[in-house]
């Protein structure tokens, strides 16, 4: 084995191929080809779009294996271990698992070079075989067309939707990036579109290559109904379904669209009432709308865009009214910094930047140039890492204040990973960690 542990294979990765990001399918598509080892395959669902896809996939966990079936899910990025990217039945595969597959992978690509997501996918993709998963849930890294999940022909599509984001990559418009979004979809085969409005050019796509979509809002839809909610989809109805346990009032959305891709798939992959209602009740994803519970309370949140962050804030705003905010904050420099703060600004008291050690994170001049741009006068600057960051809202904050810390997956981590360091009481986590 060329490594003996998974941090060396990770740390070989990250430098190994000439750039990190290198869209495209031939090369992972001819080690992929060379590494088959079963002729039968796990019915695919894979799930694209600009926010909600982590949530989505979580909910199509939670459900099918609540309906019993043996269950893989591939998603990026991590939060506190890489393990997290690759789970069989909700567990976080094993370093040596994980080892054995990348030494799988690194035998059967020959002289391709493969950048750190291809490796990963490639490693997820070999385990679910191998360990001859029902169903596999594989979560777009970037765009749709040309990310590596893409070699695999799906049996049912979900996009959440659409923002502007990776436009160096992607496009600057909706519509070019929802077209690169469509890339997922396949001729002949159901898909599901979780926002009211896309692109158009998503169900021009479509029509042009024969694909039956839904729609939210059109083919399916949801009712609020007192403690519950309603799931309507054409002549289904499932009534009285439980509030999911992912908070916000956007996950409601997310659930529905997990539904309809449900729906495409029934005859192959049926699903009962009741698995649905534990799904929903049980599902758990760190790092989204996580509240923790101290002195100063903590809510946690990765949004990186301006989307994101605009539903943090409706959320901040319904279920901490009059709270002081004070917020900590990092973002990664290729980002919509400005549309970030932006969509929370009203509603925070006091900002603090926290440097990452991560190159593509915002440099402290770019953000004191992006909050000068918006008149804001109240931020902290000059703390030497994340760790200060926190120690200092942790400083200026008491009784019903609320420390909001987002913009990063990265600065997430940072606080999960050290969490009681940063306490000024012990504190009950809302959200339980896989």
């Amino acid at each position: 084995m060329r490594f003996d542990s998974l941090h060396k294979w990770l740390a070989w990765q990250e430098s190994f191929h000439p750039r990190s990001i290198d869209l495209g399918l031939s090369r992972v598509r001819s080690v992929h080809l060379g590494m088959e080892t079963s002729t039968k395959k796990p019915l695919t669902i894979t799930v694209a779009g600009t926010n909600g896809k982590g949530s989505c996939i979580a909910f199509l966990s939670a459900i099918l294996r609540a309906e019993g079936y043996h269950v893989g899910a591939y998603t990026s990025p991590h939060l506190l271990r890489y393990n997290e990217r690759i789970q069989i039945d909700g567990e976080p595969v094993d370093d040596a698992r994980i080892c054995a597959a990348f030494e799988r992978v690194d035998q059967a690509r020959g002289g391709t070079s493969l950048t750190y997501f291809e490796f990963g996918t490639l490693a997820a993709l070999d385990l679910f075989v191998r360990s001859d998963v029902d169903v596999q849930l594989l979560e777009v890294g970037l765009g749709g067309r040309l990310d590596a999940v893409n070699i695999i022909d799906a049996d049912a599509m979900l996009v959440t939707c659409i923002e502007i984001d990776h436009v160096d990559w992607l496009g600057e418009s909706r519509e070019a990036i929802g077209l690169e979004k469509a890339g997922v979809f396949r001729p002949g085969v159901g898909a599901v579109v979780g926002e009211i409005d896309p692109p158009e050019s998503i169900p021009r796509y479509a029509e042009e290559h024969n694909i039956p979509l839904s729609r939210f809002g059109r083919e399916f839809d949801y009712q609020v109904t007192g403690s519950g909610w309603t799931w309507i989809s054409g002549d289904k109805t499932l009534r009285h379904l439980p509030v999911p346990a992912l908070p916000g009032e956007h996950q409601f959305q997310n659930a529905s669209s997990v539904l309809q891709a449900l729906k495409l798939i029934e005859s192959r992959c049926p699903v009962s009432r009741q698995a649905v209602c534990k799904g929903l009740e049980s599902v758990s994803l760190p790092g989204r709308f996580q509240y923790i519970s101290g002195t100063p309370s903590v809510l946690l949140d990765v949004a990186h865009n301006p989307q994101a962050a605009g539903t943090l804030a409706r959320y901040i705003e319904k279920n901490f009214h009059r709270r002081r905010i004070v917020a900590v904050f990092s973002i990664m420099g290729d980002k919509d910094i400005r549309g970030v703060i932006e969509n929370v600004r009203s509603l925070v008291s006091h900002w603090i930047f926290a440097p990452l050690s991560t190159p593509r994170c915002a440099s402290e001049k770019e953000i004191a140039g992006v909050f000068s741009a918006c008149g804001i006068a109240g931020i902290t600057l000059g703390r030497s890492c994340a760790e200060a960051a926190f120690e200092e809202a942790a400083r200026i904050t008491s009784g019903n204040d609320l420390v909001v810390v987002f913009g990063s997956f990265f600065l997430v981590a940072e606080f999960l990973r050290n969490e009681n360091r940063y306490r000024l009481s012990d504190t009950i986590p809302a959200v339980s960690q896989k």
